[in-house]
């Protein structure tokens, strides 16, 4: 068990559109971000993403087929899986996502060609964008020796 504080997660962030894997739990991954201006349209086929605002926003889930949703601090939303949406942030707001483990950011979008497509953290590979508070290691060592990913 570690405790994650999420001040020192979205601190440990430097680039926006660029989750960091905070904690796993029964398949799930709780990823931080910094969202700041427009994200690519995407869908995640088989997976619900869910937004929750922690800090800054508004931040804006555009759907092709379906009004516009503006989330405040402390809200949240979630976005059943095959949905086409398009996150908007303007200006920088930190965000706690939930999604079903190995989910990119970019969902069908694919490579965008920039920083923004991520793996986050694959579970079997141990392969790592990053894990909060964590810089350049794939798993963390806590101080009685074990190790975790």
């Amino acid at each position: 068990m570690e405790k994650v504080s999420l001040a020192d997660g979205f601190d440990s962030i430097e680039e926006p559109w660029s989750p960091r894997l905070a904690a796993e739990l029964n398949g799930q991954a709780v990823k931080l971000a910094r969202l700041d201006g427009e994200f690519v349209w995407h869908s995640h086929p088989n997976a619900d993403e869910l937004f929750w605002v922690i800090e800054g926003g508004p931040l804006d889930i555009e759907f092709r087929d379906d009004p516009t949703e503006t989330l405040s601090v402390g809200e949240l939303l979630v976005v059943p899986a095959g949905v086409e949406h398009r996150p908007v942030a303007h200006e920088e707001t930190k965000v706690a996502l939930f999604e079903p483990s190995g989910t990119e950011n970019t969902g069908d979008a694919g490579d965008t060609g920039d920083d923004r497509t991520n793996d986050v953290t694959e579970p079997e590979s141990g392969v790592s964008r990053g894990r909060i508070g964590v810089e350049g290691r794939d798993s963390i060592e806590s101080d009685d020796g074990r190790t975790s990913r």
